[in-house]
């Protein structure tokens, strides 16, 4: 799998890594950009040999979003299509990492501000370093918070924050995010990408069938009533007791052992 400049994947034992690389414009998005991740992300979901995948940032930020150069009214001859733009950039690709079968670590190295910080907030588990922030810059040109964002916030720390970190725009410390739920926790900012490879290797050696259906399980509750929802949880339940890797996980259980799984 080649690497475009502009980001940069590479796999190992399991693990995709993909670094945003654009650090001189704190990582923020162009349309070749959208176009070389989502095309990446959709092999990566079709190769057996990538069990987990961990996306970062080069330099001082995650990602600021949409690079707005490209937004410059002074620059444009018309009025800027922001839907279009949504719905053939950002939306799918936020769509297929909350799809996407692996799961995805997100380590938030710096700040994470307007789509970049939604883009983080689609993945399944987020790490932040110490002095990284999210930002939902939206509110300061006078947009509301898009790729998710308004229906990721609420969800994640409730109506009340939500609109005033969307109002406001103000920064959210990673401490803060921790606390409030937004993110599953802070590390020091020097140990932030050791400890984030650890946590994909260790999600890349586990049972990655359970941890999909996992995955799929949570984010569709929203839509099942209690009811619903637990004859979902007995359908999925069935099919993975059908897989070897269930077998496995039981017998090293029984033989106090590390299960070794094989994702059939």
């Amino acid at each position: 799998m080649t690497d475009s400049s502009d980001i940069l994947i590479q796999v190992t034992a399991g693990v995709a890594e993909i670094t945003l690389n654009r650090p001189s414009r704190m990582n923020s998005f162009t349309a070749s950009m959208h176009s070389i991740l989502h095309s990446r992300l959709s092999e990566l979901q079709a190769d057996p040999h990538c069990r987990a995948i961990l996306l970062t940032g080069a330099g001082d930020a995650f990602c600021t979003g949409q690079d707005l150069n490209d937004r410059d009214p002074r620059k444009l001859s018309g009025k800027p299509d922001l839907h279009h733009s949504l719905t053939t950039q950002f939306n799918p690709l936020v769509t297929l990492l909350r799809s996407i079968n692996q799961p995805v670590v997100c380590a938030v190295n710096g700040v994470a501000a307007g789509a970049g910080a939604n883009l983080a907030l689609a993945c399944d588990i987020v790490l932040a370093a110490d002095n990284a922030s999210f930002i939902q810059s939206f509110a300061k040109v006078g947009l509301l918070p898009d790729a998710g964002g308004s229906w990721v916030l609420p969800r994640l720390v409730g109506e009340a924050r939500a609109k005033a970190i969307a109002m406001t725009g103000q920064p959210v410390s990673a401490k803060q995010a921790q606390d409030w739920g937004m993110i599953w926790r802070m590390v020091a900012a020097g140990s932030l990408m050791s400890e984030a490879r650890a946590l994909a290797t260790s999600l890349a050696d586990g049972p990655v069938l359970g941890t999909a259906a996992t995955k799929k399980a949570i984010q569709q509750s929203y839509d099942h009533t209690f009811e619903e929802h637990l004859q979902h949880e007995a359908q999925w339940q069935g099919e993975l007791g059908r897989s070897d890797d269930y077998a496995e996980g039981v017998v090293a259980f029984l033989e106090k052992r590390k299960a070794v799984f094989k994702g059939n």
